[in-house]
């Protein structure tokens, strides 16, 4: 039995207060760790032990001695490639394939990427007249905003959380981490990397636990927190929107999602397919940008829901390590009752159930995981709960559309605007739908190509600030004007 604990001031720490909860496996129920939980004496030894390392030995490198050690940490995670994989599929049930390919690669170029970034981006200068005439330089600096709360979610543990603590470490700051409840393995793990690349203690910190009246509130309530950022659903983040509004702290939020894909009939059939397969059921449904929402030209309709069946009904559950497998689990037992609670609900307002909208029944230790059927649906009103909300499983609406003013209008009706998919051949509707859907990133026949250079965030309540590129170090430093009289 693996026991997981914090990770403060480059040791690991258990609980003083002895708690501890346990990290089950979504694949077959049984326990794979114990993990202490945090009270606020531990979040306040990972505050303070971040604070001591940014004005001490972490605040002292220069920019190019950052760069060394962040290139050190992607080194470090990809020499234990095999390790890392393990625990995020130990944690997540997700199919090796899926992890070997994104969560551990990606979640390690996130280190490399900006560090590159804060290595290579300028800073803006002006020169100015002054009355007599002599004139003045004035240039911008970055200083680290200092210590960063991180808040990661469940659906991919390593990737996310190192898309947050990557730029933030790479501009200097310190960071304490709260990962998910549900997936601590591998953001704990991290801790003997960051020690191996010669991280100074304090610079990246754990804390493992809860959101209210555990871990996470304590973190966001910390008045040695300088700035907050955090992925998961809108509820959540308006209540760390509370606690940061005291103390007027900066906040990124990557918030829920009720994403669409629209598909016109002119569209490359297969590629439409193959994506929209890939944005509804790829991690068992359980990505942000997922589409749960998809909106279909009617002379394609009939022929596109029947080939998504097809699809959807080829995905093959199985263990992580089997490489036949396709689909993974659920997360946990708690989010199956929610998602199979929303097969129920589609059912009870209209909806034709066109494949799935049970649970899997496998045999053996898999019997006792959180497996659910790829579903599919038509014929459910626009007002109806499983089109309104996010349900983060594998499963989406199907409806047909009439005309370009249709499908923007039903795209858009959602208090959501995170991300978007548009499947057309005609160049001059893809250029219009991608201005007019509300949402922080529009793939035109595509589905989740990240150029990590670009703006990542969501729209309406899907999200606040952006991060990627250079605007992770719009977020991660403060700007100081400099203004030389010449």
């Amino acid at each position: 039995m693996r026991e997981i604990k914090h990770f403060i001031n480059g040791a690991y720490v258990g609980s003083a207060s002895g708690r501890t909860f346990a990290d089950r496996s979504p694949t077959d129920n049984r326990q794979i760790a114990v993990v202490h939980e945090a009270g606020r004496d531990e979040v306040d030894a990972a505050v303070r032990a971040a604070r001591a390392a940014l004005a001490g030995p972490w605040g002292r490198l220069t920019v190019a001695e950052r760069v060394e050690r962040l290139y050190a940490v992607a080194d470090g995670i990809n020499a234990r490639f095999d390790e890392f994989l393990e625990a995020e599929c130990l944690d997540t049930g997700k199919p090796y394939s899926l992890a070997r390919h994104v969560d551990i690669p990606r979640g390690a170029a996130n280190f490399k990427v900006f560090a590159d970034m804060v290595k290579n981006v300028a800073t803006e200068s002006f020169t100015m007249a002054t009355p007599d005439g002599a004139g003045a330089l004035n240039y911008a600096l970055r200083r680290p905003k200092g210590v960063i709360g991180v808040i990661s979610p469940w659906n991919l543990p390593l990737l996310l959380m190192t898309w947050k603590v990557g730029p933030a470490l790479a501009c200097g700051n310190t960071v304490v981490v709260k990962p998910s409840e549900e997936t601590p393995l591998t953001t704990a793990l991290l801790g003997e990397v960051m020690n191996a690349a010669g991280i100074p203690a304090g610079v990246y910190n754990v804390i493992h636990g809860f959101g209210p009246e555990s871990a996470g509130a304590f973190l966001t309530e910390h008045p040695g927190v300088d700035a907050i950022t955090f992925t998961g659903e809108t509820r959540t983040g308006t209540a760390i929107m509370k606690a940061a509004a005291v103390g007027v702290r900066d906040v990124s939020f990557e918030l829920g999602g009720k994403n669409p894909a629209v598909v016109f009939a002119d569209c490359d059939f297969d590629a439409a397919i193959e994506g929209t397969l890939r944005s509804a059921f790829s991690n068992c449904g359980q990505v942000c940008l997922g589409t749960e929402r998809v909106y279909v030209e009617r002379p394609l309709f009939e022929r596109f829901v029947a080939a998504l069946k097809e699809g959807a009904e080829r995905l093959r559950p199985g263990r992580p390590d089997d490489p036949q497998t396709t689909l993974g689990p659920l997360v946990s037992q708690e989010h199956r009752a929610k998602v199979l609670g929303y097969y129920a609900k589609a059912v009870e307002q209209g909806a034709t159930v066109v494949t799935g909208g049970e649970p899997f029944v496998m045999e053996g230790p898999l019997a006792e995981g959180c497996w659910v059927k790829p579903t599919i649906w038509t014929g459910l009103a626009d007002d109806a709960a499983c089109v309104r909300e996010e349900i983060f499983g594998p499963c989406c609406h199907v409806r047909p559309f009439d005309s370009e003013e249709e499908a923007v209008r039903l795209a858009n009706d959602t208090p959501y605007g995170l991300a978007a998919a548009v499947w057309t051949g005609n160049l001059g509707r893809a250029h219009r739908m991608a201005a007019t859907l509300d949402a922080g990133i529009v793939w035109i026949n595509s589905w989740f190509l990240r150029d990590l250079r670009t703006p990542f965030g969501g729209s309406k309540q899907s999200g606040i600030g952006r991060e990627g590129g250079v605007h992770s170090l719009e977020f991660y430093t403060e700007l100081k004007n400099v203004c030389v009289k010449l």
